[in-house]
């Protein structure tokens, strides 16, 4: 009896692959390749599942022209490639990549939060240009963490993870905002505050986004919200690119009206908003937030799993939708 066949759309690591070639007759894609939309129908044709890492979409077209595919398993947390709608209407299981993340992500908003608010980036550029000459009183002048009130807009396990370290870690005054209040047990653990959006926007002195990217999410964050921010402020973005209207956040880092911006994520990524690159006080990584070794790999050994809990076993491990089989 033959096995069922699946494609790993992006190259990921051996142990995941390791970890189905026993279960899968397996099409992967070693050199990393970007396929096109119609080069990655081509290649799900005859494929029960697919091996997706957060880039290719799956929608009702898609899936009209894929009979066979049952299952989509995203390496990332994020979903926003998936129309889960869709997916259950056409009896396929979507699974994402939560929790074994979390922590990474959480230290990688830390390190945007603390190279903006002391300008790391500029500094360096500043160093390597050859114009520190001297030390004078007010080279580079930033602003403080510790004591600080740090704003998350997106309380989740990524949010709550960044507010443990802002008040155990910095002593630092947390408030947030979020769809829904977290319960009193769950604020005093992380010892955070629920304020209105508003109300965050005009009180933090650094601002963390951990919302997660919808179309009700667009531009959550635009000219209105930054002109409410103190000129002192900065304002981080490790959710989606999409989160953030670029364009005004450009314009408000060229005239001064905030610190500076820490940013991992981009709405044309990988194409970078040119009004950005200009800038000095915004510091740009190319989405890396979960680019540690071990978290990378437990990522991919999740969607491994998906694959094999749903297929060979009958239940994925982190399912999004409950979708009548094919």
């Amino acid at each position: 009896m033959s096995k069922p066949a699946i494609l790993v759309a992006r190259a990921v690591a051996p142990e995941a692959i390791d970890r189905l070639r026993p279960h899968f007759e397996l099409e992967t894609n070693p050199d990393d390749a970007i396929w096109s939309r119609e080069e990655l129908i081509a290649k799900l044709q005859g494929k029960v599942g697919a091996f997706t890492s957060g880039g290719e979409r799956i929608d009702a077209a898609l899936l009209a022209q894929c009979p066979e595919l049952k299952i989509c398993a995203n390496m990332s947390v994020g979903y926003n490639n998936f129309d889960i709608d869709a997916m259950t209407a056409a009896g396929v299981q979507a699974t994402n990549a939560p929790d074994v993340l979390t922590e990474t992500t959480a230290d990688m908003a830390f390190t945007l939060l603390m190279a903006t608010a002391r300008r790391v980036s500029e500094a360096e550029a500043y160093l390597r240009a050859g114009l520190w000459k001297k030390m004078s009183f007010d080279m580079l002048l930033g602003s403080d963490i510790h004591g600080a009130t740090l704003g998350i807009l997106g309380m989740g396990r990524i949010g709550q993870a960044i507010a443990r370290r802002g008040a155990h870690g910095f002593g630092m005054n947390v408030i947030y905002h979020n769809r829904s209040q977290l319960d009193a047990a769950t604020e005093a653990t992380v010892k955070a505050r629920y304020v209105s959006k508003q109300d965050l926007f005009k009180q933090a002195d650094h601002v963390v986004l951990v919302v997660p990217y919808s179309p009700a999410s667009h531009h959550t964050v635009a000219a209105a919200e930054i002109a409410l921010m103190k000129p002192t402020a900065t304002i981080v973005n490790i959710g989606r690119g999409g989160l953030i209207d670029e364009d005004a956040l450009a314009a408000a880092l060229a005239a001064n009206k905030i610190l500076g911006a820490g940013l991992d994520v981009f709405e044309g990524e990988p194409k970078i908003n040119p009004g950005l690159l200009a800038l000095k006080n915004v510091v740009l990584t190319p989405h890396i937030g979960s680019a540690s070794g071990p978290t990378r790999k437990a990522m991919a050994t999740l969607a491994a799993d998906n694959l094999i809990g749903y297929l060979i076993n009958g239940k994925a491990v982190t399912p999004l939708n409950s979708p009548k089989p094919r």
